[in-house]
């Protein structure tokens, strides 16, 4: 055997040594399988989600005016139309994630054929890989909303350069079949104190805070859901309770879920869910 033969065997061998150390690719995802889907980082996958935790569009109260203007984008988006990103903020509790899930349910009940308009959950640990995320969708004939709940971004904390990049920049860029929506109690998804260090210690303050909030401005929708008022936390009250067949007296449905406000600190649609829960316990009854 030759010195070049030898030297072939032996790449050979390191070759196929080094196939069986690869992870196998990540199977092509079946989108046909559910509606929705939580993006799995750890395993490059979709997990389909059979039932997705959500309320009707016409229970939640108080939020009309966004709530129009996000079902308005999303139908666009659904029809092959221009669209944009959308940052749901404002206060805890009034119903932005629950916004994104009913509006996503009502326009995806509207379509038909086979091209239909998934949501994909991504959790907020996990948007550094958002890009690879992207790649998979981009590919499919569906069209998604890709949702992050809650984000936020901390001091040090650099991946929403990433996510920057992604959302509006980069020689792909954002595929056209995906549209990113998300939610936050911030409005440039930066704590305050960091955005006042930044603008009070850097050469250039102008130039640090605008790295800092322009993330934001990759949002071409801004949604702002503020605190309710007590007349609208009634309303929200009222609609649960006739929705879900509770029987009791108005004005001791009023003064019980008044009470239970006073306890909790404040009105919001969440404090409204959660009374209403409490209510169809002490009735017997079950939210179905």
């Amino acid at each position: 055997m030759t010195d070049d033969t030898r030297h072939a065997a032996l790449l050979e061998r390191i070759a196929a040594a080094l196939e069986r150390l690869a992870p196998p690719p990540p199977a092509q995802p079946d989108f046909d399988t559910a509606g929705a889907f939580v993006w799995n980082a750890a395993t490059l996958g979709f997990q389909p989600v059979p039932q997705v935790n959500r309320v009707p569009r016409a229970l939640l109260r108080g939020v009309d005016g966004p709530a129009r203007q996000l079902l308005d984008n999303t139908r666009r988006f659904a029809n092959g139309l221009p669209a944009n990103n959308a940052l749901l903020w404002g206060a805890r509790g009034m119903g932005k994630s629950s916004l994104v899930k009913a509006v996503h349910a009502e326009i995806a009940g509207e379509r038909t054929g086979t091209a239909g308009l998934k949501l994909v959950e991504i959790h907020r640990e996990d948007i550094a890989t958002l890009p690879a995320c992207l790649a998979m969708l981009r590919a499919s004939p569906h069209r998604f909303i890709v949702f992050c709940d809650d984000l936020s971004f901390d001091r040090d904390d650099t991946s929403y350069k990433s996510l920057k990049a992604v959302l509006d920049g980069g020689i792909e860029g954002r595929p056209e079949n995906v549209l990113f929506y998300a939610t936050s109690n911030r409005r440039h998804l930066m704590p305050r104190d960091m955005v006042d260090n930044e603008r009070s210690t850097a050469i250039n303050p102008s130039e640090a805070v605008e790295e800092k909030v322009s993330l934001s401005d990759r949002f071409g929708l801004w949604l702002g859901l503020h605190n309710c008022s007590q007349d609208d936390y009634l309303a929200m009250v009222e609609s649960y309770a006739a929705h879900y067949g509770l029987a009791i007296p108005r004005d001791e449905l009023i003064r019980d879920a008044l009470e239970w406000s006073i306890t909790r600190g404040g009105r919001s649609g969440r404090v409204a869910w959660q009374f209403t829960q409490d209510l169809a316990g002490r009735l017997g009854k079950t939210l179905s």
